[in-house]
């Protein structure tokens, strides 16, 4: 049974992980018959957004990993405790929390900043030659990641495209339903909820994922 190592970033769309592709993404993960563990960073949010309003909630502050813990049915660990070694693949759901709390493309582009601990547990799968699949907006820490020109996708948007090609990669247009493979960097990418309008969209996009990265030796 392969093992695969999950890494979530907060718990909702405007602030934290992409509930509908995080949990499509555990279900495929078994129903592909593998086994996942839920890791996240131990740190607040950049900020709270009321998902009824759509508004920051000003002086309100939840932790990343606490957040997490929803979506993960309190089985979850610090990103910290996530050893390379215990696990064949490493999977990231979208959600603007990948690219809030993750790292801060959402808000410097192409000038942002990553998240120390996430990304070193990224480039250690990556440099173990390990098979990831990154969904949504979370190539943007791939594209740090691997660098090199390594092909991934976010769908079609051409600004966050360029930000992602600053960053060292070669964006690919995909459409929903489809992934962008990088077989020298055995890396998966899908757009998910960047194109999705449903959520059966979402899940062909993120079934298609993880099936593709779980057939990867």
């Amino acid at each position: 049974m392969k093992q695969v190592a999950v890494i979530l970033s907060g718990s909702g769309v405007f602030d934290g992980a992409e509930l509908h592709e995080a949990v499509l993404t555990l279900l495929a993960i078994e129903q592909e018959g593998a086994s996942y563990q839920c890791f996240a960073p131990d740190v607040n949010q950049l900020h709270v957004v009321n998902h009824l309003t759509g508004e920051v909630s000003e002086g309100e502050a939840r932790n990343v990993l606490v957040e997490s813990a929803r979506i993960a049915r309190g089985d979850i660990k610090p990103v910290t405790e996530c050893d390379v070694t215990a696990f064949d693949t490493l999977i990231l759901p979208g959600g603007f929390g990948a690219a809030k709390n993750l790292c801060t493309f959402a808000v410097d582009g192409e000038n942002c900043t990553f998240f120390e601990e996430v990304l070193t547990v990224c480039k250690a799968f990556a440099q173990a030659k390990k098979p990831a699949a990154y969904a949504c907006i979370a190539p943007a820490l791939a594209a740090k990641v691997y660098g090199n020109k390594t092909k991934l996708t976010i769908g079609n948007d051409e600004a966050t495209a360029g930000g992602l090609n600053a960053l060292g990669a070669t964006h690919v247009e995909c459409p929903v339903d489809e992934v962008v493979v990088d077989n020298d960097a055995k890396l998966v990418t899908t757009p998910a909820y960047m194109l999705a309008q449903s959520i059966s969209e979402a899940n062909a996009s993120i079934t298609k994922m993880v099936k593709t990265v779980l057939a990867m030796k």
